[in-house]
């Protein structure tokens, strides 16, 4: 290994404990590593550097979570120890009815109907739980008037409460690399609503949909900020691809390229991370999603599932954004046997590059221990390229 492929612990800011804000910019003490002399680079330095499009002693290899994994397991503690996992933290608040909306729900069968209360009458969701998964099958949000009934709500900001965040971060330590998951501003209306919908008022009640994703961005990004000042550095923003997906290229640029841009401004003038999740097809999009700013980019699924190609992406992109993805952590990682695994891995290591590429899933959250143990099984393939 060469003198410029390693890091020495003992010169990292003590960042991990302290919420402070300058120096302790989870992306500034990684630079001048490359004149360390021993050891190799943490878990956290090596996603941080890659991120950076600085040079790592090996490619990052990260799950997203730990699937269907007990997280208090021997076999989730041996994945956080021998990879580099990205480990989402749900942050307490509602930005959507925020701390003073009244509701009441009850259960009947297998749906459990909400009531949320407004001065100009209910809202109703149900949701139907069986026993492999659950679902909203009636969304608080149905017509124009409901959209009255949601902005008559008495919106009081939710307190910010970063301790589960600080007490998973300093659990993970240096083995990985904690984030905080965040809707993003089209989440209100693309959640709110029925998918169907949501596409359909993009063509009827464009103005409703506009109008939500301005007040939710108003919401978020004051709730951001004050998670910021908490000392959360790190932020997995979630629901692009509501616009994407579903609303294609004239609906992203309204709903979340100006609106997401915002977002992970308030993160980078805090020195946070910001991570950014969208599935679904996205070679029409890496451009917009390069100028919205984030730090990375995931889950770039490959095809057949989606149109992913890195090496066109990387060179639309260049350095602008790490990539992270993309092999299939529920049809590849979870049912193939490793000795087909490896060649697709080596395809993407080779396509993604060696700066600014994390090999990783596709963020599924949907595998179990045969997955986790050929994430581990990928490490060696990465360090072959060491």
């Amino acid at each position: 290994m060469s003198r410029s492929a390693v890091l020495l612990r003992s010169t990292i800011p003590a960042i991990d404990t302290a919420p402070q804000i300058g120096n302790n910019d989870p992306r500034w003490f990684i630079s001048g590593w490359q004149d360390a002399e021993v050891l190799v680079m943490t878990s956290r330095q090596r996603l941080l550097a890659a991120m950076r499009f600085d040079e790592v002693d090996r490619i990052p290899v990260a799950s997203f979570g730990l699937g269907k994994l007990d997280q208090n397991s021997p076999i989730a503690r041996e994945l956080i120890t021998r990879t580099d996992p990205f480990i989402e933290v749900h942050v307490p608040g509602d930005v959507y009815y925020g701390a003073a909306c009244e509701r009441e729900s009850w259960t009947e069968g297998d749906i459990t109907t909400t009531a949320i209360h407004t001065p100009l009458g209910n809202l109703t969701q149900r949701v139907r739980t069986t026993p492999i998964t659950s679902g909203v099958i009636e969304f608080p949000i149905k017509t124009p008037e409901d959209v009255e009934r949601y902005l008559s709500i008495n919106y009081v900001k939710p307190e910010v409460d970063a301790t589960p965040f600080h007490r998973r971060k300093a659990e993970i330590g240096q083995e990985g690399l904690v984030l905080a998951g965040i809707p993003t501003p089209v989440c209100l209306p693309a959640t709110m609503l029925s998918p169907e919908t949501f596409c359909l008022w993009w063509e009827d009640h464009p103005e409703l949909l506009l109008m939500l994703t301005t007040l939710f961005s108003a919401r978020v990004n004051d709730w951001v900020d004050r998670l910021c000042k908490a000392g959360v550095d790190g932020f997995r923003l979630i629901g692009g691809e509501y616009a994407s997906v579903q609303l294609g290229p004239s609906g992203f640029d309204a709903l979340a390229l100006e609106q997401d841009s915002e977002l992970v401004d308030i993160i980078h003038r805090c020195n946070g991370i910001a991570y950014y999740h969208n599935h679904g097809p996205v070679m029409r999009f890496v451009e917009r999603f390069a100028r919205i700013g984030m730090d990375a980019l995931d889950p770039l699924e490959a095809p057949p599932w989606g149109d992913a190609d890195l090496k066109r992406a990387r060179e639309l992109c260049g350095s602008r954004v790490a990539f992270v993805g993309n092999i299939d952590d529920m049809e590849i990682l979870e049912k193939l046997p490793f000795e087909q695994i490896e060649p697709i891995a080596r395809q993407r290591i080779e396509s993604g590059g060696d700066r600014g590429f994390i090999l990783g899933g596709t963020a599924s959250g949907s595998w179990t221990e045969k997955a986790a143990r050929n994430f581990m099984r990928l490490v060696d393939v990465a360090e072959s390229y060491s």
